[in-house]
């Protein structure tokens, strides 16, 4: 096969295999509700949980945005101090990331117990 045509091929490829993906996890999710409710399970445990109702989810991922930002930064100034760019980069985003979760995780504990 040329390599031309591997070109092509890739792209094609890469998108069925995410098309034929979703439309497995969707068409089986389908069945599996179907099945529960057959049964008479209650078709409330559908919906939304209580945390993504009130916010928390985008409270949690604005704060992973925010520390992947700083994560950004202080891996530049890394880079800048003479640390490999990949390493850090990579391991700023993560760390801060990481703490940005955390904190997220910890605000909503305490928002909750008031």
């Amino acid at each position: 096969m040329q390599v031309e045509t591997l070109g092509v091929l890739i792209p094609f490829a890469f998108f069925a295999l995410v098309f034929g993906s979703l439309y497995i996890h969707l068409t089986t999710r389908n069945k599996e509700r179907l099945a529960m409710i057959e049964k008479g399970v209650n078709p409330e445990i559908f919906t939304q949980r209580p945390e993504e109702k009130s916010g928390y989810g985008t409270f949690k991922f604005g704060l992973f945005l925010i520390g992947v930002a700083l994560g950004i930064i202080a891996g530049y100034f890394l880079y800048e101090a003479g640390m490999d760019e990949t390493a850090a980069y990579f391991s700023m985003i993560f760390l801060f990331g990481g703490i940005g979760l955390v904190v997220s995780y910890l605000l909503q504990k305490k928002l909750e117990k008031r």
